[in-house]
């Protein structure tokens, strides 16, 4: 590239630099004040987000006279500091039961569909803010919890009680007792064992 060609000099690059543009100007809202208005105060509750703008002095005098709870008896002021320490958001009671005390239509309320999976029972499931009897909990089943209940032939939705019975049922099946001695099914009998012991430390049963 020749730094001296003529095609430099045809090339002009323009100022990077933002423009500045004149900033709009306000004044003051107080009445009868045509100063500009440099500080924005509030308008007040219901009207959040939405202020007012004055001159020093008036904004001064604002907010000596400002009272958010104004209006208020003491009552609505506490229990609206209440709600404050959550965010204003409805709450109710975690665990069992605990979408007894869920808000009417809790679900609806939320954009939750009525089949959707809700273990903690967080939002009613029917009229009476019950989950529905056939909707039981379902626990997290990882990799080896899957494959110990494959060997004793069960899958994931099997209680504690259906585990501990399968359990036996097999042992008494693969036991060389009960196969008059013969030790063929040893193995067998082996991965049963370890299987249940394996669930039974996971606490499945």
């Amino acid at each position: 590239m020749k730094l001296e060609s003529s095609y430099f000099n045809k090339i002009r690059v323009g100022s990077r630099k933002p423009k500045k543009t004149k900033p709009e100007r306000r004044t003051c809202d107080a009445d009868g004040c045509n100063l500009p208005a440099e500080h924005r105060a509030p308008k007040g509750r219901q009207a959040e987000g939405e202020y007012f703008w004055f001159c020093l002095d008036h904004v001064r005098a604002y907010n000596k006279s400002y009272n958010y709870f104004s209006g208020m008896d003491d009552s609505s002021v506490q229990s609206y500091q209440k709600e404050s320490s959550i965010g204003h958001r409805p709450t109710w009671r975690m665990g069992v039961g605990g979408a007894d005390q869920a808000p009417p239509g809790g679900r609806a309320k939320y954009g939750i569909p009525d089949n959707a999976n809700d273990p903690f029972r967080l939002f009613p499931g029917t009229e009476d803010g019950r989950p529905s009897a056939d909707r039981r909990p379902r626990r997290a089943v990882h990799n080896m919890e899957r494959k110990s209940l494959r060997k004793l032939g069960l899958d994931e939705t099997a209680t504690s009680d259906e585990i501990r019975a399968r359990y036996k049922t097999l042992v008494k099946r693969h036991h060389p007792d009960a196969n008059g001695g013969d030790r063929s099914l040893e193995d067998r009998l082996r991965e049963i064992i370890q299987a249940y012991n394996y669930l039974k430390g996971a606490g499945f049963c």
